[in-house]
């Protein structure tokens, strides 16, 4: 047996370091500086979303991030707290406790580390894009749902996990409702909203811009700014001047602490671990898919070398391991992090490990500021991330595509939302599977060619496999109808592929043949259906009986 061959461990970051000079330095500390910014109100908002403290949010993003930008096989991916996993660690803590969030964050990094030494990387990019499409929309639903009770400034102590008793009780509060942080929310999200398009190339604001003296770098900076850092300041700004009565996330949740919080282990115990086998791999699984897509996104944009799935698994991997240890949340990679990095210029994971020294250093210079940020403005910044993280036109282009697409998308929607990101993955791989051996035998076909005086020939076509066995029945009793000692030939020149369970078929047609006192002969056999059948004996089982037969006449 051959030895397993496991991938080498090679952060991309000691690569980009060759002939490394001034020029690029410049231009992954503005790409840092501008991605450290824009990480503050999302790393707050997701930890927040998500059952957690603030500070779980942004010392994730710090250490984690600083992490996957040393260890990572990409050049310009951004690693910490993501959207997608605000659903799956509320449901988590809601279920398990923080305690064993944190222990099945660890074992998570294990497995995808694991996975990455393995060589499994690859293995991502084969779950279809329709089911991929399916619970990214499905996740931004539920990110949606669990900000509309801060959105509205409803009284409501503690949201549920499943979606429709969030409606519930989203409803039943609905006399608590605070137009003061509806306000501010709506405010923010209006403002993101315009914000985008104001510095667009192609708005009417950036043309007049460039034709006013002095304004053209005005507007270059103003493209620079994250919106959600201009809406975080502007409207924390005008409630405290204001005085509005709206929850703070000083209110909520007390002080930040200003320093790195203390290192603890996990009380980890193997009866735990084995309890949160599904959450474990709920987080891997997601961590592994969500970060393999935003190095393929990466990859599009930049001219740099493509990433190493490999390797950016083990970086992964260990980040969720060792995030865990100061009460950190699971991290991956991000997009939106990602694309910023890109268009603000970065060259190399340097980018990465600037992002997360800017944010240290803003967390532990400006913590006390933090407390004063309205949670409705956090709930502006969600609602407007979900929105840009589903892909909505694809609800409208579903006629384009086939029935399996649209079952498979539209199914795995409906059961992320409805159950859970682990069921809809899980029964939309399955689904995908049958789908798939449906279709794959389908194209398989036996066509007659020749009846008659004792002689049967048919011709096979396509791959001959466990879905496919059913039609060689057509053979099976076209040999019983005949008369004694039929001659059976197999044209196997178009057979491209032929497993065990084909394999299995193919001796029992030659046991069907042999009853009749008739002989089989197959021809034209390509390279792998005959490794198959010689890796068996089944061609000297054919000999033999040819053998036999001709003697026998």
């Amino acid at each position: 047996m051959p030895p397993v061959s496991l991938a080498p461990f090679r952060p991309r970051l000691l690569a980009s370091l060759r002939g490394y000079g001034r020029d690029r330095f410049l231009r992954d500390l503005g790409a840092g500086l501008t991605v450290g910014v824009v990480a503050l109100p999302l790393a707050m908002a997701f930890a927040i979303a998500s059952g957690l403290k603030p500070e779980a949010g942004l010392w994730t993003a710090i250490i984690a991030g600083l992490l996957i930008a040393l260890l990572g096989g990409s050049s310009v991916q951004i690693g910490g707290p993501a959207g997608a996993f605000i659903v799956i660690v509320y449901g988590i803590i809601e279920r398990y406790g923080v305690a064993n969030l944190l222990i099945a964050t660890s074992c998570a990094g294990v497995l995808l580390f694991v996975m990455g030494l393995l060589k499994l990387g690859r293995l991502v990019r084969y779950v279809p894009v329709s089911i991929v499409i399916g619970f990214t929309n499905g996740i931004a639903v539920l990110i949606a749902a669990s900000q509309v009770k801060d959105w509205l400034g409803l009284s409501i102590s503690k949201m549920p996990a499943d979606f429709f008793t969030q409606l519930g009780t989203i409803a039943r509060h609905l006399d608590t409702f605070n137009p003061y942080a509806f306000a501010l929310g709506t405010a923010c999200l209006a403002g993101l909203f315009i914000w985008q398009h104001l510095w667009h190339a192609e708005s009417p604001a950036n043309k007049l811009a460039q034709d006013i003296p002095g304004m053209h770098q005005a507007s270059a900076v103003g493209a620079r700014i994250p919106g959600a850092v201009v809406a975080l300041v502007t409207l924390t700004a005008l409630s405290v001047l204001l005085h509005l009565p709206v929850d703070t996330i000083g209110s909520r949740f007390g002080s930040i602490p200003p320093g790195l919080p203390p290192m603890a282990l996990p009380d980890f115990s193997w009866e735990t671990v084995k309890l949160l086998v599904t959450p474990t791999i709920t987080i891997a699984l997601l961590g592994a898919i969500e970060s393999l897509l935003c190095a393929r996104v990466a990859d599009q944009l930049t001219s740099l070398p493509r990433h190493d799935p490999n390797q950016e698994l083990m970086a992964q991997g260990v980040a969720n391991f060792i995030v865990p240890f100061f009460g950190g949340m699971p991290a991956t990679g991000t997009i939106a992090r990602t694309v910023t990095n890109v268009r603000a210029g970065a060259t190399s994971p340097v980018a990465g490990v600037i992002h997360s020294l800017t944010l240290a250093v803003i967390v532990l210079a400006a913590a006390p500021l933090a407390l004063l940020v309205p949670l409705s403005v956090l709930a502006g910044v969600l609602l407007y991330t979900a929105w840009n993280m589903g892909e909505w036109r694809e609800f409208a282009h579903l006629r384009r595509y086939s029935l399996h697409y649209r079952v498979l998308m539209l199914g795995t929607f409906a059961l992320t939302v409805v159950f859970d990101l682990t069921v809809a993955v899980e029964v939309g791989l399955f689904t995908a599977c049958v789908l798939f051996i449906q279709k794959m035998s389908s194209l398989f076909s036996v066509e007659p060619l020749e009846r008659g005086g004792g002689l049967l020939r048919y011709r096979l076509y396509g791959s001959l496999f466990f879905g496919a066995t059913a039609k060689i029945d057509s053979i099976v009793q076209a040999v019983e109808s005949a008369p004694e000692g039929p001659d059976v030939v197999l044209d196997a020149l178009h057979l491209v592929h032929l497993d065990t369970s084909g394999l299995d078929t193919l001796r029992q047609l030659h046991k069907a043949i042999l009853l009749r006192q008739g002989t089989l002969r197959i021809e034209g056999l390509q390279d792998q259906p005959r490794e198959v059948i010689e890796r068996a004996g089944f061609d000297v089982e054919l000999a033999r009986h040819l053998a036999s037969a001709e003697v026998a006449a």
